[in-house]
């Protein structure tokens, strides 16, 4: 088996080239519309912890209610708080994980146009 060389891009119709964009976008859009989707989620269980840290180090057993699938359950301050930290921990290294695969797949766009000549219409 020999080597594919970089230099020359393999023949494709010009339908599989415009399919092959639209794919590239499409996938570009639906990550940037995940991450952002993320952390605004993120921004949301920062407010409620702020929030709630000033509550927790007065009262940590005073009751709070949280949203569990759908359900609504009664904890404490103190029970609360360590799992929205880790939910807003996780959210934040999931955002992390797409903006390195939005990265990744913007420069195998550029670098898709470029091998075909895309240029954008002036």
């Amino acid at each position: 088996m020999s080597a594919k060389s970089k230099s020359k891009p393999p023949p494709l119709t010009a339908q599989d080239v415009q399919q092959n964009y639209s794919n590239f976008q499409s996938d570009l859009q639906a990550l940037a519309s995940k991450i952002g989707e993320l952390e605004q989620e993120a921004e949301e269980h920062s407010l409620v912890l702020s929030t709630l840290h000033e509550t927790l180090a007065q009262e940590p057993d005073r009751k709070c209610f949280r949203l569990i699938g759908g359900v609504l359950v009664e904890r404490t301050v103190k029970d609360v708080v360590p799992a929205l930290q880790t939910n807003q921990d996780g959210i934040r290294k999931v955002i992390s994980g797409l903006t390195d695969q939005y990265k990744t797949k913007e420069e195998e766009f550029e670098s898709f146009k470029r091998d075909y000549n895309i240029r954008p219409a002036t």
